[in-house]
């Protein structure tokens, strides 16, 4: 065991002389056979070692008794230990999620590598789990060597390899009783699966870690060509082997704020990339919902659409929410430009967002509002924040498009200035 160990965080460049490595010791037969290892090979390593022990209180005084185990072992061979506890209790996503969360938190508070006994078995076991779940490469990949500072040494280390480094040293373990029941699918897997499949391949666990090993640096690969080729533009995307393009999708949506995209979500969005509808949009888990514009995948706005608001005539008229300054003057010529135009208006002036009904004509004819951003590919969530000028009677002009032809006059000259995008535009 001390020689796949030594190997294996040699081959992932997992620790370096001079490191503080924290063994994450949980007092089970895992934990125990690896901070023994790393306290046998500490000074060929050139390490400085320690232990981090979390209480989660989750089975009385099993638990309490775990504690006080790994803490007369760690004084008894004076290494120093990190105690952290807390009550768990089951979140969301389950009790075991929420210890996990809770530990890793705690590991998080230490200043150093910390390294867990997670196994050739666990990462075996992992792959099933994925597999049963639903996963594609990323998933096959299993247990990463290393996160951050976290390390995980024995991923070439089969348990059985572990019973037997604790016999011929006599190093006692305590038993975890939630380990035994099936309540969890891990455990299922691990009581009725892998027993199954070993009969056929004793060297079951050490093939399917290797496996996800090679795998995750495959994934790895792939994912370093999707960051280069990432793109939002549709064309772009529609080009792309569906494998990078899947990744790019993903990468998209953790950018966007999904932080946890499944399979499914990735194809909602792939979904979105062929649609022929260009302001479709899906939504995503976090409140994140996503939308075509024409040619580019957008992250759509929360908001809504401004409120009416009456110009000043003649006058200026701030206006924030639409990113604009309405200048109204009396004019000395007619005039009909995008962001200038002269009419005629009855009653009060407002600038407001479209409405049902509304309709412009320009050279080319009379058309509906709704009409006219679509083809001149307004994106949809654009629409409410395009200002139009509006009185009494209807339509006088939009900002960005010009004058009704219908309402063109001499003798008002209204003058679009941009402030800024706009908070929503």
């Amino acid at each position: 065991m001390l020689n796949k160990l030594t190997a294996f965080s040699r081959e992932y460049d997992l620790i370096r002389a001079g490191d503080h490595v924290i063994c994450a010791l949980s007092g089970g037969a895992d934990s125990m056979a690896l901070l023994w290892s790393l306290y046998l090979l500490k000074d060929k390593l050139r390490i400085r070692l320690s232990a981090a022990h979390f209480n989660h209180h989750l089975r009385g005084e099993e638990s309490d008794g775990d504690e006080a185990f790994v803490r007369a072992f760690c004084d008894r061979f004076e290494i120093p230990l990190f105690v952290g506890s807390s009550q768990v209790t089951a979140g969301e996503k389950g009790l075991e999620a929420a210890a996990r969360e809770a530990r890793y938190a705690f590991f998080a508070t230490l200043d150093g590598k910390i390294a867990t006994a997670h196994t050739a078995d666990d990462n075996a076991e992992t792959v099933l789990l994925h597999l049963v779940r639903g996963t594609g490469l990323k998933g096959l990949g299993g247990i990463t060597p290393q996160r951050g500072n976290i390390i995980r040494p024995m991923l070439a280390v089969t348990r059985a390899d572990v019973l037997v480094l604790l016999e011929e040293y006599s190093i006692s373990y305590r038993t975890d009783s939630s380990n035994d029941g099936d309540a969890f699918l891990r455990n299922r897997l691990r009581h009725h699966v892998m027993p199954l499949l070993k009969d056929e391949n004793p060297r079951l666990a050490e093939n399917m870690s290797a496996m996800a090993l090679a795998l995750r640096e495959d994934a790895q690969i792939l994912e370093q060509s999707a960051r280069q080729a990432f793109s939002t533009d549709v064309h772009a995307l529609r080009q792309m082997p569906k494998a990078l393009r899947s990744r790019c999708l993903e990468d998209f949506l953790i950018t966007s704020g999904v932080k946890e995209p499944e399979r499914s979500h990735v194809a909602l969005l792939e979904d979105l990339v062929f649609s022929e509808k260009p302001s479709a949009k899906a939504h995503f888990p976090g409140n994140v919902t996503i939308q075509r514009r024409y040619d580019a995948l957008c992250v759509a706005k929360k908001s809504t659409e401004p409120a009416p608001v009456t110009v000043r005539c003649p006058g200026i008229t701030e206006l924030p929410e639409w990113g604009i300054r309405l200048i109204c003057e009396a004019a000395e010529e007619t005039v009909n430009a995008p962001h200038s135009f002269t009419v005629a208006y009855q009653g009060d002036v407002v600038v407001r967002s479209r409405q049902p009904g509304d309709a412009i004509r320009l050279a080319g004819g009379t058309k509906s509002l709704k009409k006219l951003f679509i083809d001149r590919k307004i994106p949809a969530s654009q629409r409410p924040f395009t200002p139009i000028l509006a009185d009494d009677l209807g339509v006088l002009g939009v900002c960005g498009i010009g004058a009704n032809l219908d309402r063109l006059g001499s003798r008002w000259c209204f003058h679009f200035e941009i402030i800024n995008n706009g908070a929503n535009r």
